[in-house]
């Protein structure tokens, strides 16, 4: 079994045109641009995070009320995680860099969360009963005596995504345009 994982790993990736590598680091700088530029942090994809987010909280909610809890902002992790691991077994370069790239963004709205767990000014959307709910940061913090941290915490959770997001456009950069000659 580990010889063919080995063997699946060692297989040269999908090569990116040097055009098609042009093309995605220009939506990749456009994302930046919109990302650098938005007045409230919520950026358009945000909208499908958070049906995901939201989905995550029914989901995991059958495991109980912690997973519940987790479920939202593990979900909006675990999609595109799965979607990066799936393409960089098939080494499908553009479609690992584009679901790790989505991976990190949701570090940037994950942040957002975080850093209202005190505040709460945040308009929640939630599923079920609305009296149910409340700011899943807000508890998950408290319940770790970490909630006077949430600024703090949300900086470094920022600051991971916007690392992975420019990572892997790096990467696709060395990929497509700096490793070879291309046609």
């Amino acid at each position: 079994m580990w010889e063919a994982a080995k063997a699946l790993w060692e297989q040269e990736w999908e090569p990116v045109s040097r055009a098609g590598g042009i093309g995605w680091l220009a939506f990749y700088g456009l994302f930046f641009l919109h990302a650098l530029t938005d007045g409230d942090d919520f950026l358009a994809i945000d909208h499908v995070n958070l049906i995901v987010h939201e989905a995550g909280h029914l989901l995991f909610g059958w495991l109980g009320a912690t997973a519940g809890l987790w479920g939202g902002t593990l979900l909006e992790l675990l999609v595109p995680l799965a979607l990066a691991l799936h393409f960089a077994v098939h080494r499908q370069t553009t479609g690992a860099v584009f679901a790790a790239f989505f991976f990190f963004e949701n570090f940037l709205y994950i942040s957002l969360y975080i850093a209202d767990a005190r505040a709460q000014l945040l308009p929640l959307v939630t599923v079920g009963n609305p009296d149910a709910g409340g700011h899943d940061w807000y508890q998950i913090l408290s319940r770790w005596g970490l909630l006077e941290y949430d600024v703090a915490i949300a900086r470094v959770v920022r600051a991971a995504g916007w690392a992975g997001m420019l990572g892997t456009a790096g990467w696709l950069a060395w990929r497509g345009l700096g490793r070879r000659s291309d046609a």
